[in-house]
């Protein structure tokens, strides 16, 4: 199905009943991530998936996809569904816009799940850490895709998962360099809602990889003490939903 929104078309699934589950992809990544998980979720719940702005077969709005602007979209996809609540488990990128859709229409909130994800902004590093990838896009794209999406993994799985892998350089691969800087820019820019996951009042998870590259462990348990989240800990890397399959299923089980 696709949202037709501000001259640009996006891309988004519908499937099951029950109450709302929306899940949002990572950086680099699109709604197929989720798809293993979609029969199970589905039995209970109405499950959407989007391609958020610039990923999948979503079209681009703006030289800049700040996560507001994502938020935004996905509020715009729940109207056209006439889906006033839902929970919201967001990976990584996904839980940024799942904080930034919390902040800005707190009723249509029911749930924030963080899978890989925090509530942090870029530390001034990251920041520079940024702008030098997106000059690498704009010169080699492929060299660019194939060393961070590798570097999402834990370092032992890097070759049990490598088909995997593959598949999620392909993927990327298709994305234009315009959302692939885009989406860049807008987590570079992105604030800090620490303050919107402590006061937010509905269930809250945390779902952290203990060998996580991208996101410290223990920054990310200290923040889910903080904020007095649900905490759970999978043995793996960033990229849960493939180095932890089966756990996350059992945990998605829990989610209503």
């Amino acid at each position: 199905m696709f949202l037709n929104y501000k001259s640009s078309k996006f891309h988004y699934t519908r499937q099951g009943k029950g109450k709302a589950l929306v899940l949002l992809h990572g950086f680099l990544e699109n709604q197929s991530m989720w798809e293993p998980f979609i029969p199970d979720l589905s039995e209970k719940h109405t499950v959407i998936t989007i391609d958020l702005p610039g990923h999948g077969k979503s079209e681009c709005l703006g030289y800049i996809h700040s996560m507001e602007l994502m938020a935004e979209v996905v509020h715009a996809v729940l109207t056209q569904e006439n889906i006033n609540q839902a929970t919201f488990i967001g990976h990584s990128m996904g839980g940024y816009v799942a904080l930034a859709f919390a902040e800005r229409y707190p009723k249509n909130s029911n749930g924030i799940v963080l899978l890989n994800s925090n509530s942090k902004p870029d530390s001034a590093e990251r920041k520079q850490n940024r702008n030098r990838a997106i000059e690498l896009v704009k010169k080699h794209k492929d060299a660019f895709l194939s060393m961070a999406i590798t570097n999402l993994f834990a370092e032992e799985n890097r070759e049990k998962f490598v088909t995997a892998i593959q598949e999620l350089k392909q993927t990327a691969l298709e994305m234009p360099v315009q959302g692939i800087i885009a989406a860049l820019e807008g987590m570079k820019i992105r604030k800090d809602r620490t303050r919107v996951l402590k006061k937010f009042s509905k269930p809250k998870i945390i779902i952290a990889g203990t060998k996580d590259p991208i996101m410290p462990f223990d920054e990310v348990k200290n923040l889910a003490i903080y904020c007095k989240c649900n905490f759970y800990a999978l043995d793996g890397g960033h990229m849960s939903t493939i180095e932890n399959r089966d756990e996350m299923l059992k945990l998605m089980h829990f989610i209503e």
